[in-house]
């Protein structure tokens, strides 16, 4: 039992850490990437769908990106919910083709883009501790019901602050590589 409850802690863990490094990628840096508009949504004939589904979005040079959709009626879809996404750029039509050219980043913005970034990876240790108390909670139930004995409950807690331990560090890992991206010039 107690295998159960630290396998789906674990797992429950390691999808905090892959929502942070998502949620990170839509952060952006100095250079293109298809991660900062892919999922912006579109209202595409009615229909609500990710920019990703609709159209191809590849890196044109370092700083540009170039979204080609794969129904040319819906390029003007396609712009409107670039604009309204406010990214800070504007988007350019060139034929069925549309172009990004990211500007540079200030030094004011970036230090802003790092502290919105800590306050997401602070909320993704938050999500990774409270599966940790959720699973002390039942190893402990356990101990108490008297279905485990209290040495094989003591290790699965030690266990469990192990993945807590490896999740958060994961955590910090991505969130400093991704901040020296933002702050490269």
């Amino acid at each position: 039992m107690t295998t159960e409850i630290l396998e789906d802690a674990r797992r429950r863990m390691q999808g905090a850490v892959d929502a942070l490094d998502r949620d990170l990628a839509g952060y952006r840096t100095n250079r293109a990437s298809p991660a900062l508009v892919e999922n912006i949504v579109v209202d595409y004939q009615g229909m609500e769908m990710p920019l990703n589904q609709l159209a191809q979005i590849t890196v044109g040079d370092a700083r540009m990106l170039v979204i080609q959709p794969w129904d040319p009626n819906g390029v003007q879809d396609v712009v409107r919910a670039l604009q309204s996404a406010e990214l800070g750029m504007n988007p350019q039509i060139d034929g069925n083709l549309i172009r990004l050219i990211l500007p540079v980043l200030t030094e004011e913005r970036r230090k802003d883009l790092v502290r919105q970034m800590g306050r997401r990876v602070e909320e993704a240790k938050v999500a990774a501790r409270n599966v940790r108390r959720s699973a002390q909670d039942s190893l402990k139930t356990l101990e108490k019901d008297g279905e485990e004995s209290q040495d094989v409950v003591r290790r699965a807690l030690n266990t469990l602050q192990d993945h807590t331990d490896a999740a958060v560090s994961d955590m910090e890992l991505s969130s400093k590589k991704k901040e020296e991206e933002v702050m490269e010039v």
